[in-house]
């Protein structure tokens, strides 16, 4: 048997689930990691933290197998993305949304681990997740939607480890929103062009020459949502430091987009994961660091 159409399969899955572009498992990664750690005080369990870090790399898997069967008459037609395995012809439909039903599925089976409300929760979750690319056919921001479906893992977080969803989660997930919204804003600035022909509702377009200054009005605000949990919290320097520094790579991505030009604008958005980092070790830091975990 030839082992080559078999890779080339392979890579072509490969491909469709993003395995080559870990960029957006990291922006959905971040925000969940930030929950898990304020929900469980700096001292999260293992088999928590296995669930949310595989979840999630499943679920943005999933994701993307759908997103590309929702967008299969679209993606042709944009120069960023004719080059996808769907769009390309190199795998059917059929077999796009079998495989995204299978990673959603394995998703699902981890989540039975943990307890009813966190379960209950990610129905919803998934159901947020798979009408996500539809909302581009009629919503003029679909990246707030976005900012929803990438940070549902927030409150299923709180769910599973406090069994509630305190006001601090919907802050959380405020920020979030605001944090995708300046994010995937500057992914669209990439495709504007594209977009405005194929009459694809984004941000970019919505927000016309408001658009560099709406980016940093979101960042700003997500700043400010994230301040107010560190008062809450009553954190100190690493956690403010974390903040500083993820405001200073903002201003860096003003630098980047403020010529809309398509290579700094997606730099910019690539850029993003360090901004969820930053913060992230902001949030370890402001607590002991336990070892073992428990």
């Amino acid at each position: 048997m030839k082992l080559e159409p078999i890779v080339r399969r392979l890579d072509a899955y490969e491909r469709l689930i993003r395995l080559d572009k870990p960029i957006g498992t990291l922006l959905l990664l971040w925000p969940t990691l930030w929950a898990v750690w304020l929900a469980s005080n700096g001292r999260p369990a293992a088999y928590i933290l296995i669930v949310f870090v595989v979840g999630t790399l499943l679920m943005r898997s999933a994701g993307c197998a759908i997103n590309d069967f929702a967008d299969r008459r679209f993606d042709p037609h944009v120069e960023r993305t004719r080059g996808r395995p769907l769009a390309a012809g190199e795998i059917a439909p059929g077999e796009a949304l079998a495989v995204g039903a299978v990673l959603a599925l394995l998703a699902f089976g981890l989540v039975l681990f943990l307890n009813r409300f966190a379960i209950l929760l990610s129905l919803l979750g998934a159901a947020i997740a798979a009408s996500y690319p539809f909302t581009k056919r009629f919503f003029a921001l679909p990246q707030a939607y976005l900012g929803i479906a990438f940070g549902f893992g927030i409150p299923m977080a709180y769910a599973a480890v406090q069994n509630r969803l305190p006001l601090e989660c919907w802050v959380l997930l405020g920020a979030n929103v605001f944090w995708a919204v300046s994010y995937d804003t500057e992914y669209a600035m990439v495709d504007r062009n594209d977009d405005v022909k194929l009459g694809i509702r984004t941000s970019a377009l919505t927000l016309g020459r408001f658009d560099v200054a709406a980016v940093m009005a979101c960042y700003g605000g997500m700043i400010l949502l994230l301040a107010w949990i560190g008062v809450e919290h009553r954190f100190g320097l690493p956690y403010f430091a974390g903040l500083a520094v993820a405001w200073a790579m903002m201003g860096y991505h003003y630098l980047l987009i403020r010529g809309r030009s398509r290579e700094g604008c997606f730099k910019a958005f690539r850029h993003n994961n360090w901004v969820g980092a930053a913060i992230f070790a902001g949030i370890v830091f402001s607590y002991p660091i336990p070892f073992p975990w428990r």
